[in-house]
């Protein structure tokens, strides 16, 4: 049984509970041979009790010691942005330095830019202090406007739910599509979406904010192999094409070609990654058509051709976490 990848979240004072919560009720649903995937000890520098933004107490037994022995180390969103704790500061530069993975949620990331660990990367947090970053840091190449930004081993994710999204995609790195995705599933959330492998920027759908078209998307889930056409979709929905398609802008934020498209693409990632079937057996499975297609779409999404996608990606191999 491969041993666990090791996760240290450092809970600055005042720490955010929600984001302090993510990784733990996300890694902990990972589950590797039998065994948990994931490891998760929470820590901060000073132990004992640690105030929360809601102005709570937590109490957190473990220190900085634990930076150590993690893999990936996260910094959690704080309320105390201008004056980092100078041990925070200085483990997650000594973790950097010892080439682990580093990744901050929300506000985390100032942390992470005062030990000058953004310095001319590309990073985000979340909308409303990015002008404040921005200020204060001036080097980072700050992309305000995204989910969650990957540069290397840097990882920030913005606020609030964009810290499940970046979980998830530690998760498909680490342990392949099938695993992110199932963690999503019993999150009730979309499953990750991985772009670019150099710098990460995710794009994935809106979050969908209905439920009347619901039965269509998943049936149309079920016959991606399909050549589905708009008449297909609005038959299936009993409505009209011109309603079908007023209804998927209300609920997806997309045109129902647009998510097909985008499902479509995710259907070929995972069976990339989690079968050896061949090129074009991929594309008439997820409905791209012909192998041309699928490595079309793939690169355009990824920045990897299927077969580059596939040697990064797949799972057949081994169940153990990537590092490095």
């Amino acid at each position: 049984m491969p041993s666990p990848h090791r996760v240290a979240v450092i809970a600055p004072s005042p720490v955010s509970m929600f984001n302090l919560a993510i990784p733990e009720l996300l890694f902990e649903q990972v589950r590797v041979d039998g065994g948990p995937g994931y490891e998760v000890v929470v820590c901060t520098a000073e132990p004992g009790p640690v105030t929360t933004t809601g102005g709570l107490e937590l109490r957190v037994a473990r220190g900085l010691d634990a930076v150590l022995d993690a893999d990936t180390v996260m910094v959690a969103g704080t309320g105390h942005r201008y004056a980092p704790d100078p041990r925070a500061v200085a483990a997650v530069r000594a973790a950097e330095a010892a080439g682990k993975r580093i990744a901050s949620l929300c506000s985390g990331a100032f942390v992470l830019a005062e030990a000058g660990l953004l310095q001319g990367r590309a990073a985000t947090t979340y909308w409303g202090l990015a002008d404040e970053l921005r200020r204060r840091y001036p080097s980072v190449n700050l992309q305000g406007d995204v989910l969650y930004v990957q540069d290397g081993q840097i990882m920030t994710a913005s606020g609030y739910a964009a810290g499940i999204d970046l979980c998830l995609h530690m998760i498909r790195t680490d342990y392949g599509a099938a695993a992110a995705n199932a963690v999503a599933r019993l999150a009730l959330v979309a499953p990750v979406r991985p772009g670019g492998q150099t710098q990460f920027t995710q794009t994935p759908l809106p979050p969908e904010r209905g439920t009347a078209g619901k039965d269509t998307r998943g049936w149309a889930m079920l016959h991606l192999d399909q050549a589905l056409t708009l008449a297909d979709l609005a038959r299936h929905a009993g409505v009209s094409v011109r309603t079908l398609t007023r209804r998927f802008h209300a609920e997806t934020g997309v045109s129902p070609l647009q998510w097909l498209l985008h499902q479509r693409i995710e259907r070929a990632k995972e069976l990339l990654e989690t079968t050896t079937l061949p090129m074009d057996q991929v594309a008439r499975a997820c409905g791209l058509g012909t192998a041309d297609s699928l490595r079309q779409h793939v690169h355009r999404r990824a920045g990897l051709t299927p077969s580059a996608y596939r040697a990064s990606f797949s799972r057949i191999a081994t169940g153990a976490p990537r590092t490095g």
